[in-house]
């Protein structure tokens, strides 16, 4: 069913050509120094930021996926040259080594999966050599998506594994290790046949990332080394048991180390654990008309009951499954727990066909929160014994144990043996040992169960063997290469901070309303993006980035966006900027310019869920991004809010952390708004704590607004529902959220948005090109040319929503042209109407047709914005 949303009155299409390089207002390629690198290569300074001939460089970025970063010669110039107008400096090429050739990098007909195509690499020279001559940098990634498989001299398992998975090996096996080194070699050591110089020396190639979103941590900790193919495990084992030899000089040394914190298995807290008093105890739910029956079955098979004190189990059979998995459950409440106390929970457990069951320990009460466990058993034809150690996250006095998810209609699963006790915790268990045995490798759900001593080390384990890693790839870029540029190795919520810390830079990746693929990954059907605009959330996704700062190294941020549906996606890059200057961080990259083109360039429409190529609300913000973060209007907050995070204490935490969010800020206690307004960052082991930096507390606000400590950007969510941000600098200025009907003063500039907008929202910004912004304060002493950006609701022609809250179009993306919403809005400047011109731009940015300027209050000037002028942008010349 497709459902008409509130509409946005009279929307008109706007098309930014794909080839459009016109100078102008809207061309800040004069703020880029070009070619990139005659100056030298870019190396980190002694402040820990990026620098290029002794002065400070930022960069602001895009990504090209795919063969996006390998179009025609004469297209890369043309999109090289329309970079360089909206400010970019800097262009990753991303999963160059994910698909073949014609949409990839890599050879298909090639010696192995990482043999590379000529054509491919004449596409990417030329690509490159446009880019650095418009002083344009790049950064290579190395390994993103590449296929591993048997050609590249590992074990035909290797083709068994999902992708991403494949990435895993190369923590602890060498072939795979080798394998990348020498896709690094073939890339990096080749000369570039436009400039005649290696990728590895030249200087405007200036980064270099290894291992795009992996890590062995990271992939332990999902559950994505429990999946490893046996060769693999048992590779792994092996430099397991070798690295507890090194340690332990025998089994009594490893027993004593893990013994301390062991619990026995207390007495069963369960009533009718095994159904002898038939289902006394248990309660089943059904919810939003789900059905089901519930059956004791008594005639088990033999083997079960030979090892179990119980004959009894419990059948489930589906009749109506409900919507969602928690509408039918099985739970048993009244259960008393303590957070500073191990549980075990253990069952036995059969389905009908292979498939997936919830089990989880909540509130048996208003507001049924979990408790600190949950998992996603994965049910057979056959009976299997499931048992997991969990410590609550809080204290509860009624909380329950409960099975849910049980399956489709008509699905039947059997549970016996069920039990909850107190302890379970052990060391080493009886069979370990260092020499005539092994102590077998940790799974994510036996982990639990082990004493502090045994997680300690096993962490430990992952993080050296996984920086070891990391360390191999950068001597072998450095030394063997030669690799002239600055190498990260993946972003910070993907391995330990302490390891990225010890490479050029550290990398972070965010996107505020990332799309969610409910039943299949990237179903391009059956997904939706949360129709909601950040400026409603107190930092949204920029505090996540801020606590994962390393401070004394360069931050960078390599992937950004809001992604497309979202019809308020135009203050992605307005507030990543203006925050991003705030926390003094130093690259910002959008995710991404564009994915592959098979169909070409001018397709005058959004491209999907991240390419911002074609979407128009998105690219008029960047010349004002631009000024923000790399001209540096947004000052860098004053004060630094600094956590400290040495080895053994970021091993310790890793106890408890998730795969995609390691150890950070939060961990030490910092309070995420507080980078609204100071710097904050964290110092790793052997880093210094700058001098006079104030130590992470809650915040204690009368109100929920967030000004920065420089008072130039706040935060404010006063309304609830209705958060506005405001930026108010000599040269930028910008409102964007929820301003109709407010009357906002930015130091003399004047902004009031109008009636009619998308749920009372805009984004306006307002920018010096040349000059600066009158203000109030001070008397307008130099003629000023003004970038005035007004942005709203943006669509496709045609775009088919699939629910009210504008949260999915599935298929139905529309074609061109792209329509936008003409913004109203007053807008003052404390001028004489006499020495203001204002012109509103056509879609090359260019003058189209002259507004007129009336007088209002003392003196000053007002010019009204709206859709009858049709345009996103808009020039304002100011003489004095």
């Amino acid at each position: 069913m497709v459902v008409i949303p509130r509409a946005v009155a009279n929307p008109f299409p706007f098309v930014l050509p794909w080839d459009d390089a016109s100078t102008g207002i809207t061309d800040v390629s004069g703020w880029l120094e070009a070619p990139a690198g005659k100056d030298g290569a870019v190396t980190v300074g002694a402040d820990g930021h990026f620098a290029v001939g002794g002065k400070r460089i930022r960069f602001l970025g895009v990504n090209f996926s795919f063969a996006g970063g390998l179009p025609k010669p004469e297209e890369g110039a043309a999109i090289a040259a329309r970079l360089a107008r909206f400010g970019v400096n800097v262009v990753r090429f991303h999963h160059l080594d994910t698909r073949p050739w014609p949409d990839g990098l890599c050879d298909p007909n090639g010696a192995d999966s990482g043999t590379l195509h000529p054509e491919a690499l004449a596409r990417l020279d030329a690509f490159v050599a446009e880019l650095k001559q418009r002083g344009i940098y790049v950064n290579l990634n190395l390994l993103v998506g590449r296929p591993f498989d048997a050609r590249d001299g590992l074990p035909a398992a290797i083709e068994t594994m999902e992708w991403k998975d494949r990435h895993l090996v190369g923590f602890f096996d060498a072939r795979h290790l080798a394998a990348q080194q020498e896709y690094a070699r073939r890339l990096l050591g080749r000369s570039n046949a436009r400039t005649g110089l290696a990728y590895a020396a030249d200087p405007a190639v200036a980064f270099v990332e290894i291992n795009n979103e992996q890590g062995l941590v990271h992939g332990w900790l999902g559950g994505r080394v429990d999946v490893l193919p046996e060769v693999f495990r048992e590779s792994l084992q092996g430099v397991w048991q070798d690295w507890l030899k090194r340690r332990y000089r025998d089994d009594a040394a490893l027993g004593a180390a893990w013994a301390q914190g062991e619990e026995r298995l207390g007495n069963e807290r369960l009533t009718n654990p095994a159904f002898t008093q038939n289902l006394a105890g248990w309660t089943g739910e059904q919810h939003a008309g789900a059905s089901m029956g519930l059956r004791l079955v008594r005639n088990l098979p033999e083997s079960v009951q030979s090892s179990q004190p119980w004959t009894r189990a419990v059948r489930i059979d589906v009749s109506a499954p409900g919507s969602a998995g928690w509408h039918l459950q099985l739970n048993q409440p009244g259960l008393a727990l303590r957070a500073d106390s191990a549980y075990t929970v253990s069952f036995w457990a059969r389905s009908d066909t292979p498939r997936p069951m919830g089990v989880a320990v909540t509130m048996a009460h208003d507001p049924w929160q979990s408790l600190g466990f949950s998992a996603r058993p994965e049910l057979t034809t056959q009976w299997q014994e499931f048992s997991y150690v969990f410590r609550p996250s809080q204290d509860d006095a009624n909380a329950r144990l409960g099975f849910s998810d049980f399956g489709p209609e008509d699905a039947r699963v059997w549970l016996a043996g069920i039990s909850f006790r107190p302890g379970g915790i052990a060391g080493l268990k009886a069979g370990e040992r260092l020499t005539g045995g092994a102590v077998p490798v940790f799974t994510r759900v036996d982990f639990a169960g082990r004493s502090p001593g045994a997680q300690q080390d096993w962490m430990r384990f992952l993080t050296e063997t996984e920086d070891a890693y990391w360390q191999a790839m950068y001597r072998f870029l450095k030394q063997d290469l030669g690799v002239r540029a600055l190498v990260a190795g993946t972003i910070a919520g993907c391995s330990p901070l302490n390891s990225q810390a010890k490479l050029d830079w550290v990398d972070t990746h965010a996107y505020w309303q990332h799309p969610r693929f409910p039943n299949r990954p990237w179903d391009a059907a059956d997904w939706s993006v949360e129709n909601r605009s950040m400026v409603d959330e107190a930092g949204g996704r920029l505090p996540d980035l801020a606590l994962r700062r390393v401070l004394g190294k360069p931050h960078a941020v390599t992937e950004y966006n809001h992604p497309a549906p979202n019809t308020y996606g135009s203050e992605a890059f307005l507030l990543l900027a203006a925050y991003g200057a705030l926390q003094d961080w130093d690259a910002l990259y959008v995710y991404s310019y564009a994915h592959s083109r098979p169909d070409g360039w001018d397709t005058r429409k959004i491209n999907g869920f991240f390419d911002i190529d074609q979407h128009p609300t998105k690219m008029v913000t960047l010349p004002a991004a631009a000024a923000m973060f790399r001209r540096g209007d947004v000052a860098a907050a004053r004060e630094v809010v600094g956590g400290a995070l040495n080895w053994t204490r970021e091993v310790d935490l890793l106890r408890g952390a998730r795969s995609w969010s390691l150890v950070g800020g939060a961990q030490l206690g910092f309070d995420g708004s507080v980078a609204l307004m100071h710097r904050v960052g964290i110092v790793t082991e052997g880093g210094v704590m700058p001098a006079g930096a104030m130590v992470p507390q809650p915040l204690n606000l009368a109100e929920h607004r967030y000004a920065s400590d420089t008072g130039e950007l706040v935060w404010d969510l006063r309304e609830r529902g209705n958060g506005l941000v405001t930026v108010n600098t000599p040269a930028t200025k910008a409102v964007i959220g929820h301003a109709m009907g407010r009357r906002i003063d930015l130091n003399g500039i004047r902004v009031e948005a109008g009636k009619g907008l998308q749920e009372g929202w805009c984004a306006l910004a307002i920018t010096a090109v040349h000059g600066r912004l009158p203000e109030r304060e001070r008397a307008l002493a130099e003629p000023a040319r003004v970038l005035l950006t007004a942005t709203g609701y943006v669509e496709n022609t045609g775009m088919k929503w699939k629910d009210a809250d504008k949260s999915s179009v599935g298929r139905d993306w529309g074609g061109a042209p792209s329509r936008v919403e003409g913004v109203s809005a007053q807008v003052s400047f404390p001028v004489p109407p006499d020495h203001l011109q204002v012109w509103a731009l056509d879609e090359r940015g260019q003058r189209h047709r002259r507004l007129p300027v009336s007088a209002a209050v003392r003196g000053s000037s007002l010019i009204e914005l709206g859709p009858e002028w049709s345009t996103l942008w808009y020039e304002v010349e100011i003489q004095p």
